[in-house]
């Protein structure tokens, strides 16, 4: 009981001394001017709000260069924010220059730039769990820096640590690396999409050109964040020599399959066998390709199925590209007519079935002949080209046999059933007779 009652009387008097600084702070006349002030900077950022969007969205359409015009177009979200720190920041200067009082306006400059940040950084990550992530260190920073406790911290993280060799590494270090390296890495990948969006772009490269100059840019932007990082914390790049050489054999052995699918998706590309829309056929997969990545290719069939096709796969096993040097390939249609037709009236009708079809080229030969004789029919061939692959090819089948269809029961053209002779031969030997069937 006597234990509660000193509680109780500890926590009223902490309670007591914060309202006495409140009330010391809060209403004095510095604390009075610096609140007015502050309240009239926000009132003047709203003001310049829209005004100043409309500029920036003017702005970003005169800019000819993407990625300038899409940070123009961010600054819009933080357009009130950032106006209120940049008036709060002279007006802190102007009171610091002059001799006057300005905690409270310290205070509110730092809270203000640490809503710019976050503000800022939340329209370029797309991962809410690493949007909260990044306002909780902002808001922590700001915290210690407001009760000055900022340096003070960093000073304890900079004492804790351990020496390996010649190099002390503090938790400082490790923090600031890691927050360097996420920056980097993250600055990387968003110069990356930007150039790759500009690629895009370039029509006057060919679609593998555009896609190898993209693989090797974003390779290009990581190793350097890689580099840059390291260098930024002072470690040495000569001493890794060893241990990349080290690593670079595990690589070799343990990520072999990946390493060589890597390697020939940079082969496909540079001998442009096979690039974005070419239509293909590999083993029993027939489709177009839809994007050539890394590690794999995307063939998209005409059912809708995506597949997943290894480069090493492309390189390594038979490939037939339909649409390598054009787009032009024939097709090859069989058609069987009873012995009893009319062989060029019937070439003549299956010629003029594919003539009125939208999707045969008219400026090369179509071709009927007669294949062949069948046991139960005369095989006939209908050969015509087209230069659409990639809108199938079982549907300009069907329609051009259906087509034929029409036309032979219009013109008597008969259709041949399975035929089989039956030869009854007598068996003297055996009283009865032997029947054979051929």
């Amino acid at each position: 009981m006597r234990s509660n009652q000193d509680f109780l009387t500890q926590l009223f008097g902490t309670l007591e001394d914060v309202r006495q600084w409140g009330e010391k702070i809060l209403f004095s006349p510095d604390s009075a001017t610096q609140v007015t002030f502050f309240v009239l900077l926000l009132i003047l950022a709203k003001a310049v709000q829209a005004p100043l969007n409309r500029g920036l969205q003017r702005l970003s359409q005169e800019v000819k260069l993407l990625w300038l015009s899409s940070i123009i177009t961010r600054l819009e979200a933080i357009a009130f924010p950032l106006s209120a720190f940049i008036f709060l920041w002279i007006t802190t200067s102007f009171f610091k220059e002059t001799g006057q009082a300005y905690g409270l306006l310290k205070v509110a400059l730092s809270l203000l730039s640490v809503w710019v940040v976050i503000r800022f950084t939340s329209t370029y990550v797309g991962n809410r769990t690493l949007a909260r992530w990044i306002a909780v260190l902002a808001w922590g920073v700001a915290a210690l820096n407001i009760l000055d406790m900022l340096e003070p911290t960093m000073k304890q993280l900079d004492a804790i640590g351990l020496t390996i060799g010649t190099t002390k590494v503090t938790l400082l270090l490790v923090i600031k690396g890691l927050l360097t390296f996420a920056g980097l890495v993250w600055g990387a990948m968003a110069l990356g999409a930007m150039s790759e969006r500009r690629i895009h772009n370039m029509t006057t490269l060919t679609p593998s050109l555009r896609v190898l100059i993209i693989k090797i840019t974003r390779t290009l932007l990581v190793i350097l964040a890689f580099v840059l990082g390291l260098n930024s914390l002072g470690i040495d790049l000569t001493s890794l020599a060893v241990l990349s050489g080290a690593i670079g054999v595990g690589i070799g052995f343990g990520l072999q399959k990946v390493v060589s699918n890597f390697i020939s998706g940079i082969i496909l590309l540079l001998d442009r066998s096979i690039k974005p829309g070419d239509v293909i056929n590999i083993g029993d997969t027939y489709g177009w390709v839809n994007t050539l990545g890394a590690r794999c290719v995307s063939l998209i069939t005409r059912d809708g199925k995506e597949h997943l096709i290894p480069n090493e796969l492309l390189i390594t096993e038979r490939v037939e590209n339909w649409s390598y040097s054009n787009f032009d390939i024939r097709i090859r249609i069989p058609v069987g007519v009873s012995y009893e037709s009319d062989l060029r009236k019937a070439l003549e009708l299956m010629r003029e079935a594919a003539e009125s079809h939208p999707r045969i080229l008219k400026n090369h030969p179509i071709n009927t002949l007669v294949a062949g004789f069948g046991d139960s029919a005369v095989n006939l061939e209908l050969r015509a080209w087209i230069d659409d692959p990639a809108n199938g090819i079982g549907n300009i089948t069907s329609d051009i046999l259906l087509a034929i269809w029409d036309a032979f029961h219009a013109n008597g053209i008969a259709f041949p059933y399975p035929q089989m002779d039956v030869h009854i031969k007598p068996d003297s030997s055996l009283g009865v007779r032997n029947i054979s069937q051929e």
